[in-house]
């Protein structure tokens, strides 16, 4: 099964960096060497086995976008299932930026109306921490306000913290068919376990592609930092010749166990029993696939 996904924004906006980290094991200090991207760079992923996201890197350079919508709007804009398109937070040419988008939007009406739109305010790191609720809320008015007609979910991003895989994580989600059968196995399995939570990874990304909550947890962005936290740690372990594989974290008030889910997925169980053995948890089926 393909996906049809739009990656847009103007150059340098961090389209190519956001992708090479998502799907390409880049760490974010390697993506400097990045150039810029080229009219179109067409990749196909592999995401969860039987699912092939077919990534259309847009490059921004004024002359290519201009071609887009005058020559190439039939051919980049038919059969989209997502546009992603990228806002430098701090872009000097917002005006040119809100065009651009303005004019998918015309195209996507044309050709793709049933496309899902997501829109990331990136580079937000390079704003004051004080400020960054007030302007992306801002923008987030902004965006849904000239989408219309069509609808936009906005995502704050950057890439050296774990907004990038929040925001990816949600993106995916919205293109896996089965997802709700996921979701209905995993409380299942939670409940047969007694476990506070249990999140289901793709492999390859480490994108949370479901999860299922029994217990209340302060902090909403925990998802995010174990997939940022895990995929540093396989890539680490790549490195020195080693392969990951399983992981257990214990303190005095919980137990964590990362394994092997089935071939294309790794799950995460968490217990408020610290004392609890590994054996009990252990749902390994390698030969399934998601």
């Amino acid at each position: 099964m393909k996906k049809k996904v739009l990656l847009m924004g103007k150059s340098g906006s961090g389209k190519t960096s956001m992708r090479s980290i998502i799907f390409a094991n880049y760490i974010a200090r390697d993506t400097r060497r990045l150039g810029a991207t080229i009219d179109v760079e067409h990749s196909h992923v592999r995401f969860l086995g039987n699912l092939v996201l077919n990534l259309w890197d847009c490059g921004g350079q004024e002359s290519f976008m201009e071609q887009y919508f005058a020559s190439q709007k039939d051919n980049i804009f038919r059969n989209v299932e997502v546009l992603i398109y990228v806002f430098d937070v701090e872009s000097r040419e917002l005006d040119k930026d809100m065009h651009y988008y303005q004019s998918c939007l015309e195209a996507l009406l044309v050709n793709s109306p049933n496309a899902k739109i997501f829109c990331l305010v990136h580079k937000m790191d390079l704003v004051a921490e004080e400020q960054r609720d007030i302007i992306f809320k801002e923008r987030e008015e902004d965006l849904k306000r000239c989408s219309r007609p069509l609808e936009c979910t906005a995502f704050r991003t950057s890439i050296w913290d774990e907004t990038l895989y929040r925001a990816w994580s949600s993106i995916v989600y919205q293109l896996i068919p089965n997802v709700k059968a996921l979701e209905h196995s995993l409380n299942y399995f939670a409940n047969v376990v007694d476990a506070d939570e249990v999140l289901l990874f793709e492999r390859a990304t480490f994108l949370v592609i479901s999860h299922c909550q029994r217990k209340q947890h302060r902090d909403s962005h925990r998802f995010e930092k174990v997939s940022n936290i895990i995929k540093q740690f396989k890539l680490s372990c790549s490195k020195l010749g080693a392969k990951f594989s399983s992981m257990e974290v214990r303190n005095s008030v919980f137990a964590a166990f990362i394994d092997t889910f089935t071939s294309n997925t790794y799950v995460m169980v968490v217990m408020s029993d610290p004392s609890i053995p590994r054996q009990l948890t252990h749902c390994t089926n390698s030969g399934a696939d998601v």
